[in-house]
């Protein structure tokens, strides 16, 4: 019953500082990404509802990176604190061991790391899918009307807009000029106005320009073609009036469909199928390869051969000026022309070839990267738990002070190496297995280290531990002196 009681109270002081970390982090990524892609999102009118569609299916992407950062974080404030309190040392007077006082969490976090890869697997292609394609339709929007005094404003198709002054409350221009382009013969109609006004209707579909007291000068074509000449057409108005389409500027939505064959949008058994059909293609190649060439070069030696060609002896093979000393100039002049365009025919074939079956190669590693990344993930929940929850007990101080930072740390050294070693993986200067477990490699034997230290109370952390190993050595060289 007490053991029960000690394990329950070691999930209940994790819980807290677990959901405060996780949201922190996300809160944190969420920024990073808003950083990101502000350039995109700022000037297109989005309502809310987009934007909130957007953050959610952004959240989403970024948990699986947010679980770790908060397991980490949040077992260094929960073992830190248990030895600030001195709890630690009470349960270790008792006779528990730090293992066994982990064991819970242990656990906890073993139930993390699956949600995390199912999270991975079940629900983030789908997230995947829907942002990269709101993204694209946001990307593919025009930002919203917005003409500025002094500024051509080129944002409806066809129609320059320049105006000298502007009244946002009553929507009144001032000296307003408009290149109307939409015959596609350049600056060929021109209107200047005193007044106007910019007017859009209730469901936003219809913009309305209106002019007052103005001219506007047109060209016309040539009544005779063979002359290249232009009449302009000059006229007055006290009243003008041009509408607009704005469904140009609304944000449409593309089948997501167009993206469902990205790899980030798909799963294990999705992924592994897509590897054996790129595999299947690239086998196909090869093939091709060998058929092409076939009738111009023997195979037997690798046994690609179908047929059995006679042995050739060393005395019975000759040297192409002898094969060519039978026919006279011109005929050798054929001959050496047909060999010639029969090697380029050759060589183009293989430089395409070759080309596709390096795609085709660095797509089955990426694809093998996004497998390995469903795990790597997960697994670094477990590995982190292992340096935050000993670190915790060495440094025995909690809140978000020092664990903050030795969360920082320990996770950038994380992130690092483990885009090193994706990018490795990449170039193929690594495997993809040693390349995305990079990290993990890493990670793991400090852990166990952190881990051995702290179940042996180890005063790695202390100060005075390391004031009196100075000393040991001074005295140490003194008495040798």
């Amino acid at each position: 019953m007490r053991i029960k009681k000690l394990d329950w109270l070691v999930v209940k002081s994790f819980i807290g500082p677990f959901i405060l970390t996780f949201f922190i982090a996300q809160f944190v990524l969420v920024m990073q990404f808003l950083w990101k892609y502000v350039d995109d999102l700022v000037g297109k009118g989005l309502n809310t509802w987009v934007l909130m569609e957007l953050m959610l299916y952004a959240s989403a992407r970024l948990v699986p990176l947010a679980l770790p950062l908060a397991v980490l974080l949040a077992s260094i404030m929960t073992y830190g604190a248990f030895g600030e309190n001195y709890e630690l040392t009470a349960v270790k007077s008792s006779g528990v061991s730090l293992l066994r006082f982990m064991r819970s969490l242990i656990i906890a976090v073993i139930g993390i790391s699956i949600f995390a890869f199912f999270f991975s697997n079940n629900v983030m292609p789908l997230t995947n899918l829907k942002f990269s394609a709101l993204l694209y339709d946001i990307r593919q929007q025009k930002p919203t009307v917005a003409i500025k005094p002094g500024i051509f404003y080129s944002g409806i198709d066809g129609f320059f807009i320049r105006v000298e002054k502007k009244d946002d409350a009553t929507n009144t221009l001032e000296k307003v000029t408009v290149y109307d382009h939409t015959s596609g013969k350049g600056n060929d109609h021109v209107i200047l106005a005193d007044k106007g006004s910019l007017t859009q209707d209730e469901k936003a579909v219809v913009l309305t320009l209106k002019l007052e007291n103005g001219n506007q000068y047109k060209e016309v074509d040539p009544k005779d073609p063979t002359k290249d000449t232009h009449q302009m057409v000059y006229t007055s108005f006290s009243s003008w009036e041009k509408r607009f389409d704005l469904s140009q500027f609304k944000l449409t939505r593309t089948d997501e469909n167009y993206f469902k064959d990205m790899k980030q949008m798909l799963g294990l058994k999705q992924l592994y199928s897509e590897i054996d059909t790129i595999s299947l293609q690239s086998d196909n190649l090869k093939k091709s390869l060998v058929d092409y060439d076939r009738s111009y070069f023997s195979f037997r030696k690798f046994g690609l051969d179908m047929k059995v060609l006679p042995v050739v002896s060393k005395a019975s093979f000759k040297q192409p000026e002898e094969l060519l000393a039978e026919y006279d100039n011109t005929k050798k002049i054929q001959v050496m022309e047909i060999a010639m365009n029969r090697a380029r025919n050759i060589k183009n074939f293989l430089d395409v070839t070759t080309k596709q079956l390096e795609y085709k190669n660095k797509d089955i590693v990426t694809h093998y990267i996004e497998i390995y990344r469903k795990f790597t993930l997960s697994v670094a929940c477990l590995v982190l738990f292992f340096i935050g929850a000993p670190l915790g007990s060495i440094i025995r101080k909690g809140g978000l002070g020092w664990p903050l930072f030795y969360c920082v740390l320990f996770f950038i050294i994380y992130h690092v190496t483990s885009i090193i070693g994706e990018k490795l993986a990449e170039g193929g200067t690594l495997t993809v297995l040693s390349g995305m477990w990079l990290s993990t490699m890493i990670l793991t034997p400090l852990g166990l280290f952190l881990t051995l230290q702290a179940t042996n109370d180890s005063k790695i952390y202390s100060p005075d531990y390391y004031v009196k190993a100075v000393r040991q050595l001074f005295a140490f060289k003194t008495k040798s002196a």
